[in-house]
């Protein structure tokens, strides 16, 4: 198979579970919607998160703050329609689901019954444990995601690597292990030391998919818009750009520009014709009226 050919059949959870046992790496990407889905799908990548990241890439927040559950839907279910075989996770925003169970269960419901998704995306330990099991008993598949949680980066004081301390390193696994014991099928791990990633994927038996937390996790994800060097926001260490298409788009629409302000564009080949009996029928029109 070459490094393009996607495999065709549709990705389960067990599926990942069987990936982390045999050492087999995960493949997640973040995407926003349906032409990065189609792209992502042709790929053959194993999992798609509809991120709150949104917000800032797609949606111009200046964090995630802001985005709402209508906004992420809408996202959402943009990128299901490009999907077939990954799994879809979708991103509960901020302020969507913390209050209570009630709350998380309704919201996520409501990405699974309108979006499409397969699993839904919580951040942090505390409370947000009690929200996974809650959604856990209600059927609805969580991931888990702890480390730098982009939701509560001022709390945090800002996008920097967490667990930098033997004492939050630990506070990390204690927080990834109550989600694991809460149901969540998956832990995403952002912006961690590696050794402390080492650490939390030696504790746990679900599948951990890291995001700057080094190469000992089961899986990577990264975000479309980042690997491909479209977002002109700044990037994180972590992030390795694989193209530069917001240079090649620029570079197009300049070019376009260029050609109409020439007068190039568009030449005749892009133009339509009438058949040449019609266009002399109308030649004839036009003259009969003066």
């Amino acid at each position: 198979m070459s490094a393009h050919a996607a495999p065709t059949t549709r990705v389960a959870l067990t599926d990942l579970a069987a990936k982390k046992a045999a050492r087999e790496p995960i493949v997640m990407i973040t995407a926003y919607d349906h032409p990065s889905a189609q792209i992502v799908e042709a790929a053959g990548v194993d999992v798609v998160l509809v991120g709150d990241s949104a917000a800032m890439t797609v949606l111009g927040y200046d964090s995630t703050v802001p985005v709402t559950v209508d906004e992420m839907i809408m996202l959402t279910r943009a990128v299901r329609r490009g999907l077939s075989r990954p799994l879809l996770v979708g991103d509960l925003p901020f302020g969507s689901y913390e209050a209570s169970d009630e709350l998380v269960i309704a919201t996520a419901q409501r990405f699974v019954k309108e979006a499409g998704c397969d699993l839904v995306k919580i951040e942090r330990g505390g409370t947000s444990v009690d929200r996974a099991r809650a959604l856990v008993h209600a059927g609805i598949p969580v991931v888990g995601h702890v480390g730098l949680t982009p939701q509560s980066v001022a709390a945090l004081g800002g996008y920097r690597a967490q667990g930098r301390t033997a004492e939050a390193a630990l506070a990390l696994r204690d927080e990834a292990l109550a989600l694991q014991a809460a149901g969540c099928s998956l832990l995403v791990i952002e912006a961690v030391p590696s050794e402390v990633a080492e650490m939390i994927v030696a504790a746990l038996e679900i599948p951990v998919i890291g995001i700057g937390a080094g190469a000992s996790v089961d899986g990577q994800v990264l975000v479309f818009h980042d690997l491909l060097g479209i977002y002109d926001g700044p990037a994180a260490k972590f992030v390795k750009r694989y193209a530069d298409l917001r240079g090649a788009m620029v570079d197009g629409v300049a070019a376009y520009a260029h050609e109409v302000r020439e007068g190039s564009y568009p030449a005749p080949e892009h133009e339509y014709r009438m058949p040449e009996d019609e266009s002399s029928r109308l030649r004839e029109a036009l003259c009969s009226a003066r």
